[in-house]
Order: structure tokens, then C-alpha cells, then sequence
């Protein structure tokens, strides 16, 4: 491709990226994990986990330049159509458990929108596990509904309100570094360097993965390599500008956290209201009322919304859109009149059901279980980020087989290696984020929810190993019936 053809720079790049990877909410959850003891573990992921990860997704990006498939595409290209396939199902399968949270989301957004004080949010965290996901599955059947008629309208209102939410969380930080300086109040005592510093132990191991699941999704910006301007330079300044544009956010946003929030006594509920919470105080702190946690909450409905009905019908169509009938039952990628994948939503419909419903029988409360459904997608969400590695590790396996433009590292042995660090850490984080700490373990809850842990990302990707079984039986006799 011709340099005039090339319309992207690096700033394109490191902002592209930046609103593809990074979300207010990365700030707040992990903050409430691990208060102001984050500031290190964000230094240390960014640094030996975010800038490798996305450097080898510009280099993946650039040997496989002509392909649209993603992720699987790599993999196909450098290990088996198997591996391929369960690559495609796993990008899939793991918004399964992000389905099933995501109505909860919607419903506290827009309390807060509605009742900006929070009474209304107090009254949905009280309510019985029970009942509330009972209202979250009602929600979600409806727009698995809506889904199938046209989401055009909710793709504008996404990206107004992901800009929003964008220009919020930026805002947050300004004012919330600001606001002691005007108040004279920090809200945690006697911050010193070693405030920052974490206890290495097996609890601050568990939320290594909630970290993970925060720097992930750098393998979106890929197609985009091949469409900046000398990208051997360019791409990799860009990747190493959005990081350091994702270090500021997480650093200094932590730090406002700590001047607003006690780091040694968090609120329980944080995670859950913690976004809605750091707004309602900038209001108090500058005098401006509720308006900042009403234009957040209108932005995060609709963030929500939109995330909701597009999660629901993207990963489907890429996983079946062009489906490989050795291991996908051809039952599955059949469409009704309006293109919809009727027999996948009804998959679809049937797991995100049972992982909304089966939690609310052993989760204590209605916070608990919040904060067990973004902890368990801190879990099998980076498990799509093992194949990018997985790629990445086989085009340096196969030295001289493909050619690219930019190259992370050309040391094939090096690169090779550092492809597997990030397996490695990736793997030992999901296995770690396993184990709740916030409850008393070996007690009922806790067996109870380290079994959901476990088996949850076991029978999803079990499924999966299934599917080419059936498929090769039903398959058969499909095209069998048709030759008779």
C-alpha cells in the first residue's frame, strides 16, 4: 500500500485506541479492589503486560493485513482450523457472562439518572438476588428482542454517549485533583510512599485479573496498521502514546479516588455505585448539585444500552457468519427473513438465562452478586486475549513465513518468549481472580462461588469442543436428506 493511501497518524492511533481500551469504570473497580495500592500495579501492568500486548497486536496486525476475521484468522494461520474455530468461539462465549451483567448495569445507571441522591439505588442494592434478577432477565429478553430488529438508532445514541462518558471520566479527574486544593479535605490520612505500595499475598494475587480485564482489547486498534503512515514508526510511537495516555488516566484518576474516597475504608458497595458515588461528590465539592451524576448516569444508560443490543448480535455474527460447517452445526447459522441468526440467539438466550438466574440462588446479596458477575468477567473475558499471544508466539515460531511491515521485537526467540510471558500472566491472573476474598473461605458462599468461578469458563469453552461433534453428525444427515 502506497504512504497516500496511508490517512492515519500516530496520534489517530493512541486516540482510536485509547477510547477502544479504557472506561472511567477501569478506575473505580480497581480501586475499590485494591485502593490506593493500584498506583503500583497499574505502573507495573502498564509497563510489563499493556505496552507488550499492544505492540504485538501491531505487529499481528501487519503480517496479517488483508484479513478481517481477527483473532481467529490468526490463529488459523499459524496453528490448526480447530484451534481457529474454538479462537472464534471463545470471542464469543465470554460475552456470556458480560450479557448477564450488563442489565444490572443498565438498571443502577439509570437509578441514578432518575434519582440522582441515590434513593433509588438503595432500594434496588436491597432488594432480594432473587427478585432483582428475575427484573435483569426481563430486561435482557427484551433486548435480545430488540436486537433482532435493527439497532441503527442505538449505534448513534452509543456513540454520543460513549463520547459523553469519555469527556466525563477526563472531567472526573481534572476536578477531582482539584477539589482538596479548593476544600483543604483529603479523604484518606496520612498518604506517604508507601501508601502506594501493595501487600504481596495471596488476596492482592485475586485481583490481579480485574486488572487485566481493564488493559484488554488492544487487538481492535490491528486492522488499523496497515492504514498508518510508515507504521514501523508511526503504529509503534501511537501504541506507546496510548499508553502512556492510559497511564495518566489510571494514575492520577486512582489518586483522585484516594482524595475522595478513604483508601482504608472503602465502601462495600463501591463497585456497584462507586462511579455515581465520585460524581455525586464533585456536585457537593463545587456546589453544582446533582447535575454531574444525571449528564453521568443519561451517559451511561445509553453506554449501556447500546452495549447491551450490539454484544448480543457482533460476536454472534462473528462467530457464525461464516461459519466452518466441520464445526459449527449448520443449524446454527441459519437466518429467518430479516438476517437474523434465529437459532444462535436462542444459544445465546439460553446461557446468558442460566447465568443470570443460577448465581442468585447461593449470593447472599444483591452487592455480593454484583460484584461476583464483573469479578467472574474479569475471569473469562482476558481468556480471548490468550490466543492473541498464542498468534503471536506462532508467527515467531515460524520464522520467515510471513511478512510485515512493522516488527515489536525481531528476535524471533525473544519475541517468542515475550508472547509467552503474557500467556503465562494472563492464565495465572484468570486463575487467581477465581477466589473471593471478600467472604470467609471454605464457607458455603465462598465454595459456592469459587464452583461458579470454575466451572462456569470449563462448561463454556466445554460447549464449545462439543459443537464440532454435533456438528459432524448433524451435518451429515442434513446433506444426506438432501441428496435422498
Amino acid at each position: 500500500m502506497s504512504d497516500q493511501n496511508r490517512n492515519l497518524t500516530w496520534r489517530n492511533i493512541a486516540l482510536m485506541g485509547f477510547v477502544m481500551v479504557w472506561g472511567f469504570g477501569n478506575v473505580v473497580n480497581n480501586f475499590a479492589n485494591q485502593g490506593l495500592t493500584v498506583v503500583f500495579s497499574w505502573i507495573f501492568m502498564i509497563a510489563l503486560y499493556f505496552v507488550p500486548y499492544a505492540l504485538m497486536v501491531g505487529e499481528l496486525g501487519s503480517a496479517f493485513k488483508d484479513s478481517q476475521g481477527g483473532v481467529s484468522t490468526w490463529i488459523k494461520a499459524t496453528t490448526t482450523p480447530m484451534l481457529a474455530f474454538l479462537a472464534g468461539w471463545t470471542y464469543w462465549v465470554v460475552h456470556v457472562p458480560y450479557l448477564a451483567q450488563k442489565p444490572q448495569s443498565l438498571l443502577i445507571a439509570l437509578s441514578w439518572a432518575i434519582s440522582p441522591s441515590g434513593e433509588l439505588a438503595t432500594v434496588i442494592k436491597g432488594l432480594n438476588p432473587m427478585i432483582l434478577q428475575s427484573v435483569v432477565l426481563v430486561i435482557f429478553l427484551v433486548f435480545l428482542y430488540v436486537a433482532t430488529k435493527g439497532v441503527k438508532t442505538l449505534k448513534v445514541i452509543g456513540g454520543i454517549a460513549g463520547t459523553s462518558m469519555f469527556v466525563m471520566s477526563l472531567l472526573y479527574i481534572v476536578l477531582g485533583l482539584a477539589a482538596p486544593a479548593i476544600t483543604g479535605k483529603v479523604a484518606t490520612p496520612n498518604i506517604t510512599a508507601s501508601s502506594f505500595v501493595p501487600k504481596f499475598d495471596f488476596a492482592y494475587l485475586t485481583t490481579l485479573s480485574m486488572l487485566v480485564f481493564a488493559v484488554g482489547g488492544a487487538e481492535k486498534i490491528a486492522p488499523y496498521v496497515n492504514d498508518t503512515k510508515d507504521p514501523s514508526k508511526n503504529f509503534s510511537k501511537g501504541m506507546l502514546v496510548l499508553a502512556g495516555m492510559v497511564a495518566v488516566c489510571a494514575l492520577l484518576g486512582s489518586i483522585a479516588m484516594g482524595m475522595m474516597f478513604n483508601s482504608n475504608a472503602i465502601p462495600e458497595d463501591l463497585m456497584m455505585n462507586g462511579q455515581y458515588y465520585a460524581f455525586q461528590l464533585l456536585g457537593e465539592h463545587y456546589g453544582l448539585g446533582s447535575i454531574f451524576v444525571i449528564v453521568y448516569g443519561l451517559a451511561n444508560t445509553a453506554a449501556q444500552l447500546s452495549a447491551l443490543v450490539f454484544s448480543i448480535d457482533a460476536p454472534l455474527k462473528v462467530l457464525l457468519g461464516e461459519a466452518d460447517e466441520r464445526f459449527i452445526p449448520k443449524a446454527l447459522s441459519k437466518t429467518n427473513k430479516n438476517g437474523v441468526l434465529v437459532n444462535g440467539y436462542i444459544m445465546t438466550a439460553v446461557l446468558v438465562s442460566t447465568l443470570i438466574m443460577v448465581p442468585a440462588l447461593g449470593i447472599g446479596n444483591t452487592n455480593e452478586l454484583f460484584n461476583w458477575l464483573l469479578k467472574l468477567n474479569s475471569v473469562v473475558m482476558p481468556m480471548r486475549y490468550l490466543w492473541v499471544f498464542l498468534a503471536y508466539m506462532g508467527i515467531k515460531k515460524a520464522v520467515g513465513k510471513f511478512n510485515t511491515e512493522y516488527k515489536f521485537i525481531k528476535n524471533p526467540k525473544i519475541g517468542f518468549l515475550v508472547g509467552l510471558w503474557c500467556f503465562g500472566f494472563t492464565a495465572f491472573a484468570c486463575i487467581m481472580g477465581m477466589f473471593p476474598t471478600d467472604v470467609p473461605a471454605f464457607s458455603k458462599e465462598w465454595t459456592f462461588r469459587v464452583t461458579l468461578n470454575v466451572m462456569t469458563p470449563i462448561v463454556l469453552m466445554g460447549i464449545g469442543l462439543i459443537l464440532p461433534i454435533i456438528a459432524k453428525k448433524s451435518n451429515k444427515e442434513e446433506n444426506t436428506s438432501k441428496t435422498a
